[in-house]
């Protein structure tokens, strides 16, 4: 079984830049998002099976740290492992890399909280749930950077 975590790899658009040339610090959060929507999918989970069961999930906590960065057409790695599961909350870690070399870009950390559709009310992670957050999805990539 590989140890190495889930990856998101991704090409940085134009639009995403700002005046500086690089990546726009808001859309760090964006990128954050996107992992978690395909580690979602990675897991078999996704929101619309989520969404299927009344069940939904709120960000209450995001922190972003910089440490390096990422400019036009750089293609991106965002790694993604759960690094919590608690009753109704789980976190995750994510540390985007310049795919090309490894170098660190900037680490987040997001907590979470399992809701209810109907109405919006904290609820328990079910088990299945807990068990693929437990099992993440080591090795696995999605890459939607369009490098061959």
């Amino acid at each position: 079984m590989s140890t190495a975590p889930f990856r998101y790899r991704f090409r940085v658009r134009y639009n995403e830049c700002d005046a500086q040339q690089v990546v726009f610090n808001a859309r760090y959060a964006d990128y954050v998002d996107l992992a978690m929507t395909e580690f979602m999918r990675a897991l078999g989970r996704d929101y619309q099976q989520l969404l299927a069961r009344g069940l939904d999930n709120q960000v209450v906590k995001l922190t972003l740290e910089w440490q390096a960065p990422a400019h036009f057409d750089e293609v991106l790695d965002v790694q993604v492992q759960v690094i919590r599961v608690g009753r109704t909350s789980f976190a995750i870690e994510y540390d985007i890399v310049r795919a090309e070399d490894g170098t660190p870009l900037c680490r987040a950390e997001a907590t979470y909280v399992l809701m209810t559709t109907e109405p919006f009310a904290k609820t328990p992670i079910p088990d299945d749930l807990k068990q693929r957050f437990e099992q993440g999805a080591p090795g696995q990539i999605i890459d939607h950077s369009g490098s061959a």
